[in-house]
């Protein structure tokens, strides 16, 4: 199949859209994993028999294979030509899909860097990659309706800048959900940009630090999908509004089946890769005066609606955490909540 055509329907109507769809593309149904999982194991400076440091692409390949992963979605930044081919050969050898994380280009003299990153991504096997608008959390990050009206503004332009880059490489880009768009705001984006090369890198739970609700955020950006970050997500009050915690699949309050099933109805062939980040709890303090700085359009009743879910979702003996954790501790517990995941992924969502 050279081409699919769905439309993408929206509360605003409804936009057709051609997907591509890569013969060479060996998109796996298993479970992928993204780079982010490894917070403590890549690059890390702990001297750990056990769990080694992750310090490129194929060190990562090499382990997730052996844990039964379909793939991985990893940073792809000044990628020699010599590494993209040696990535290649063992990802085709290993049988598993690749995917990119990129930077945007900020101004046209970015553009020639950014162009080498998509070609050695591509030349590595890499037909999908995705990418952030925002260096930051809104509600940390932006402390006016201007500032956020300004990242809105800059991220037009980068994803302009790279549009005609991604279309001459046949290369689509996935833009993440990263706790700075509401699901409303990046369709918006994207119907601004029309491009059949930018859709959605769509994070199952990272839009609930902007009080949207797991499964409306998923409906929204589903047809749109390009690429995934797979996750269940745990939450805990405290005095400025709420926690929240990504944890094993199966173990918080999204309902990930049913999350899997709407993103193969609208692309078929997406992977799924998870993102499962071990790590204290987020604070998401939405209580506060300076969290509403960019979020003033944001009914009350959205606010409601979260700390009612908060309440009655709280986790069984309070959110994990990993400050107290000894280094080689942080290294087993991520490893373990990462097996954990896949072996939910094989039995319970049946991506074998």
């Amino acid at each position: 199949m050279d081409r699919r055509d769905f439309i993408q329907k929206t509360t605003v109507g409804a936009v057709a859209l051609s997907l591509p769809v890569f013969p060479d593309y060996a998109a796996s149904h298993r479970m992928g994993i993204v780079v982010h999982s490894y917070g403590f194991r890549w690059n890390s400076k702990a001297d750990s028999p056990a769990y080694p440091a992750f310090t490129d692409a194929l060190s990562l390949l090499e382990h997730c294979h052996q844990i039964g992963a379909g793939g991985v979605q990893v940073v792809v930044n000044g990628w020699s030509d010599d590494f993209a081919k040696k990535v290649r050969t063992r990802r085709e050898k290993l049988d598993m899909y690749l995917e990119g994380s990129i930077g945007l280009p900020k101004k046209p003299e970015d553009v020639s860097k950014f162009e080498q990153d998509v070609r050695n991504a591509k030349e590595a096997g890499a037909h999908i990659l995705r990418t952030v608008c925002s260096s930051g959390r809104r509600y940390e990050a932006y402390h006016s309706a201007g500032a956020f009206q300004d990242l809105r503004k800059n991220a037009l332009a980068s994803l302009k800048l790279a549009e005609p880059v991604l279309r001459r490489h046949k290369v689509k880009l996935g833009v993440e959900n990263h706790k700075d768009w509401r699901a409303p705001e990046l369709v918006g984006l994207l119907k601004e940009l029309n491009s059949e090369w930018i859709g959605v890198t769509l994070d199952f739970g990272n839009s609930m630090a902007l009080l949207e609700e797991p499964m409306t955020v998923v409906e929204t950006l589903a047809p749109y999908v390009v690429s995934t970050h797979v996750k269940d997500m745990a939450v805990e009050e405290y005095a400025n509004g709420f926690l929240l915690s990504e944890v094993p699949l199966g173990k918080g309050i999204s309902d990930v089946p049913k999350m899997i099933d709407l993103c193969k109805k609208y692309n078929p062939a997406v992977t799924f890769s998870l993102e499962m980040i071990t790590r204290d709890p987020l604070e998401i303090p939405c209580l506060t005066n300076d969290y509403w700085s960019t979020l003033s359009s944001v009914p009350g009743a959205e606010l409601a609606q979260m700390l009612r879910l908060v309440r009655q979702h709280a986790y069984p003996s309070g959110l994990p955490r990993t400050t107290p954790l000894s280094a080689e501790n942080k290294l087993a517990a991520e490893e373990n909540n990462i097996l954990e995941c896949l072996a939910y992924s094989r039995d319970k969502l049946r991506l074998t």
